[in-house]
C-alpha cells in the first residue's frame, strides 16, 4: 500500500468516527498553537505566498473580488449574519 493510500484511507476512517465539531475543535488547537509559535511576520510570509500562489491561478493580482468573497463566506457561514 502507498503512502498516499494509506492517508486517504485513515483520513476515511477519521471521517466516519468523528463529527464537524471535532474538526473546529483540532483547527482552533492548530491555530493557537501556531499563533504561539509564529510572530506576525510569519502570517505576512504565508498571506503573500498565498496571494502569489492565487495570482498564477486566475492570472490577476491574486485578490479576490467582493463579491467572490461574499459568495465564498456566505458558503461557509454559520448563520451569524444581520438576519439571524
Amino acid at each position: 500500500m502507498s503512502h498516499e493510500e494509506a492517508g486517504r484511507k485513515g483520513g476515511e476512517t477519521t471521517a466516519k468516527k468523528h463529527d464537524h465539531e471535532f474538526y473546529e475543535e483540532i483547527g482552533r488547537k492548530g491555530g493557537e498553537a501556531t499563533s504561539k509559535n509564529h510572530d506576525r511576520d510569519f502570517y505576512e510570509k504565508i498571506g503573500k505566498k498565498g496571494g502569489e500562489a492565487r495570482a498564477r491561478q486566475d492570472g490577476q493580482d491574486g485578490k479576490m473580488s467582493l463579491s467572490e468573497a461574499g459568495r465564498k463566506g456566505g458558503k461557509h457561514s454559520h448563520g451569524g449574519g444581520r438576519d439571524s
